[in-house]
């Protein structure tokens, strides 16, 4: 009988299914947004025993679309292949016609939202919003921009902030990075007149006191953030960074339900919820049929906005 119940035990751990070996593509340098979004993922799925050994790969370069393309190629039929983007890739792809583009791959869910920030170096001049607004009005081009890739969120919140300061948006000075460190390294540097990127990215050295917060594109105050907001300032730009995973191409349905399940059981842990508070992530969860048709309005908003400000013809 004991033999009995030892070979059903092991028959039943034989069939439950292994967790998965989930290599995560982040699309960009160390230290921005999405390779931030892929580490986190890569500690939570360990944690939990959701992936046995996640790796992460940085493929930067055109604001996601050399890693989205790379992927895309080399992964058909992989189920254990990942990659992140969001609102960023859906501009780059535009801006820069790129023959790959998120219907090429598998989304799965969108993850995280976050606003965006405007800083400037502690010892600039700028004190305040209004100020960096009055200079952009008197000569836009002396406002030199630092910021993600071109036609990522970074670029068109500049552009925003242009056409609601009454700017033409096609003479704003905006200089593209490829990563949220290289960014950084240039308005810590006073390479730049100011800098824009997701708040998260910046947070570390607003406390630290390297970086003054002039304001957030959040549609009110946000709790425990010391900054006036755009609209606050007079400036009707409200404006939210949302990031996703996607996996490979070619899978099949039983394929897409197991790393779906995985990517629900991530975001369902108190380990990512505790993840997204200590960094200032929305939780913006959403998966399935309810996605798809999310991102197919995304795309084309941010067509609309693209086109607005000039970047798209």
């Amino acid at each position: 009988m004991r033999n009995f119940v030892l070979a059903g035990l092991f028959a039943g751990a034989m069939a439950l299914p292994a967790a998965a070996d989930y290599t995560i593509i982040a699309p960009a340098n160390p230290g921005g947004g999405w390779d931030q979004t892929a580490r986190t993922m890569q500690t939570v799925m360990q944690e939990e025993g959701i992936s046995r050994s996640a790796q992460v790969q940085n493929v930067p370069g055109a604001g996601g679309t050399i890693g989205l393309a790379q992927f895309a190629s080399q992964n058909r039929g992989n189920p254990d292949a990942l990659i992140v983007g969001g609102y960023v890739m859906v501009g780059a792809i535009l801006t820069n016609n790129s023959p790959v583009s998120l219907a090429d791959v598998t989304p799965i869910a969108r993850l995280t939202g976050e606003y965006e920030a405007i800083v400037v170096p502690a010892a600039s001049p700028i004190e305040s919003i209004d100020g960096l607004i009055e200079q952009l009005k008197a000569d836009p081009g002396s406002v030199s921009w630092a910021g993600g890739s071109a036609g990522g969120t970074d670029h068109i919140a500049v552009g925003l902030i242009a056409k609601a300061a009454g700017v033409d948006p096609t003479t704003i000075n905006y200089i593209a990075y490829s990563g949220g460190g290289e960014a950084l390294a240039a308005i810590l540097g006073n390479q730049v007149t100011a800098g824009i990127s997701s708040l998260g990215e910046f947070e570390a050295q607003i406390q630290a006191g390297t970086l003054r917060l002039l304001a957030t594109s959040a549609p009110e105050p946000i709790e425990g953030v010391d900054a006036t907001t755009l609209k606050e300032a007079g400036l009707d730009v409200v404006l939210e960074n949302w990031r996703m995973v996607a996996a490979a191409p070619d899978l099949t349905d039983e394929q897409k339900a197991k790393i779906s399940a995985d990517i629900e059981a991530m975001v369902t842990s108190e380990n990512w919820q505790k993840q997204l508070a200590d960094k200032g992530w929305a939780d913006t969860y959403l998966a399935g049929a309810e996605f798809d048709a999310q991102l197919e309005s995304d795309i084309a908003a941010t067509e609309a906005v693209l086109r607005d400000i000039g970047l798209v013809k």
